[in-house]
This record gives C-alpha cells, sequence and structure tokens, in this order.
C-alpha cells in the first residue's frame, strides 16, 4: 500500500510600527481528516500570554480562536504538523443513476441540506470560453463535463499570486482572465451553483508531487468541492486543471470565501499605523 508521511510547517508573523491592539483572531489551519489524510502529530504557538481555545464551526472545521490581552509590535503565528497520507484515486467513485448525466435535481433529503451551497451570488450568467452549459434539452455525462469545466478555467484564466485581500466577484475574475487560486475556486464555485449544481470552497495545504500541480506552489491553496450524489464532496482545483486527490489536504469548508479564511481578525490603533507581513510554508516527506 502507498503511504507518505507528510511534514508541514507554516509561519506568518505581522509586524507593526507601533504596538496595536489585537482583536480576537480565528485561525483554520488544522487539517480536517478522513481516510487518506490523518494527523499524528501537531504543535501551534501564538504570541505569549495570548489565550488559545480549540473549537468546530458551524461547517465542522477545527478552528483555533485566539484572544491577546496586551497590544504588542509583532503578531506571530507558528503550526507544525506531522501528516500520513495515503493515495487517493478522485475518480474512484460511482454515481447514482439519476445523477449520471447534467442537468439533474438532488432528491428532496439531499436537497433540504444541501440549498445553502447551491444559493448563486450572481445576477448574470456567467459564460465559460468554449464551455457550453447542459441543459435538459442537450443533457451531458457529469464527470466527462465537469472534467472539461475545470479544464477550460486552468487554460483561460491566469495564475496570479496575491497573499493578501478578499478574493474577486466571480465575473471580475472572468473578465481580467487572471486570478489567485482563491478567485477561480470561487469561479467555479459560482459556475456550478448556477447549473443547479451544490458548490463549497475549499482552503488548506497542496502537496505539489507532480508536474500538474505548478501552480500556488509553496503557499497555502483554495480549491472548489462539488456534491455528486453516489460520490459524494469531490474536489476540483481549476487553478491546476485537475481533480483532487491525496496531494490536497483540506483545512476549511464553507460556503463564502469568509468560511474558509485561514487567519481571520484586525488590529487597531488610535494613530495611522504602518503595517507588514512573512509567511512561510514548508511540505517535507519524512
Amino acid at each position: 500500500m502507498w503511504r507518505v508521511k507528510l511534514r508541514i510547517g507554516y509561519e506568518t508573523t505581522y509586524y507593526y510600527d507601533a504596538p496595536v491592539r489585537f482583536s480576537r483572531h480565528q485561525l483554520r489551519l488544522f487539517p480536517r481528516g478522513n481516510h487518506f489524510t490523518r494527523l499524528l502529530h501537531f504543535q501551534f504557538g501564538t504570541n505569549e500570554k495570548a489565550t488559545v481555545r480549540f473549537a468546530r464551526d458551524v461547517f465542522d472545521n477545527c478552528v483555533v480562536i485566539c484572544n491577546y490581552p496586551e497590544p504588542a509590535r509583532e503578531l506571530q503565528f507558528g503550526l507544525h504538523l506531522d501528516l500520513a497520507l495515503e493515495r487517493m484515486n478522485p475518480f474512484d467513485f460511482i454515481l447514482s443513476s439519476e445523477a449520471a448525466t447534467l442537468p439533474f435535481s438532488y432528491p428532496p433529503n439531499l436537497q433540504r441540506v444541501l440549498a445553502p451551497f447551491q444559493q448563486s451570488a450572481e445576477e448574470e450568467r456567467l459564460e465559460i470560453p468554449g464551455w457550453e452549459a447542459p441543459t435538459p434539452e442537450s443533457p451531458q455525462p457529469t464527470v466527462a463535463t465537469l472534467v472539461q469545466l475545470n479544464e477550460r478555467l486552468h487554460e483561460c484564466v491566469d495564475y496570479e499570486r496575491r497573499e493578501e485581500g478578499s478574493a474577486r466577484p466571480p465575473n471580475e475574475t472572468l473578465r481580467i482572465r487572471k486570478g489567485a487560486c482563491r478567485d477561480v475556486a470561487l469561479l467555479l464555485a459560482a459556475i456550478l451553483r448556477q447549473n443547479g449544481l451544490a458548490a463549497r470552497l475549499t482552503s488548506g495545504y497542496l502537496r505539489e508531487a507532480d508536474a500538474k500541480t505548478k501552480r500556488a506552489e509553496g503557499s497555502l491553496h483554495a480549491w472548489t468541492e462539488v456534491y455528486l450524489p453516489g460520490a459524494g464532496w469531490v474536489g476540483l482545483d481549476p487553478t491546476n486543471g485537475i481533480f483532487c486527490n491525496h496531494n490536497f489536504i483540506a483545512a476549511a469548508v464553507g460556503i463564502e470565501p469568509a468560511d474558509v479564511t485561514p487567519i481571520d481578525g484586525s488590529y487597531y490603533q488610535q494613530d495611522a499605523t504602518a503595517a507588514r507581513m512573512t509567511s512561510r510554508i514548508t511540505l517535507v516527506n519524512l
């Protein structure tokens, strides 16, 4: 059986020209875990005197909640993880008969649960060059259609590394034809939702072990998952144009980008204060 042990190191530090106070910070950096990804050991650290608590959010993500009683000129986060990965074939599933072709409708018992993941905020229809959305008059095989959509987004949206800032609106990403992984993941989720599918956003780590996963190298990553009856949540990475296998290590899932933000918090100070950030991530086979 193929198995590999992986060590992940993540360090981020925020620097300020003067001492500042901090709001409560929430971190979504811990792997969710499944049959293919097991957490063996972890170590987490932040500023001294901080209060650190672990919790589960509404999406069952592991969230670290940090409170800082004193002002400081630096805010530090450090995380070290040891994982065991087992090989996963991203196409090793059998769809329910009703989901074999697109478009399809979820059965009522699933519809009640998946409805929030189907709601699209896009008022205008998103048109992807070279990809035709399936219709009742012209149905298409589900898996082949999703493969083609994923590949077309990879081809028509250039990769742009952008460490900070929120995800761009899908229509903006499509207009300028470039984006960070979070931009392209949100674009794919919007297209899936417009076509009646339940989609969620995912953030986490990408172990680049082959030539097909070159974009987003050495950084946290974001991708999309679609719910397919019979298969469950299936990961698609439009940034690299592939379906997700064991090299994709999910830390958070959610409906909107704010639900999967790795570090969520703010600082405040009476006077304007300059700030900068450094970040480093390493993934090493043990």
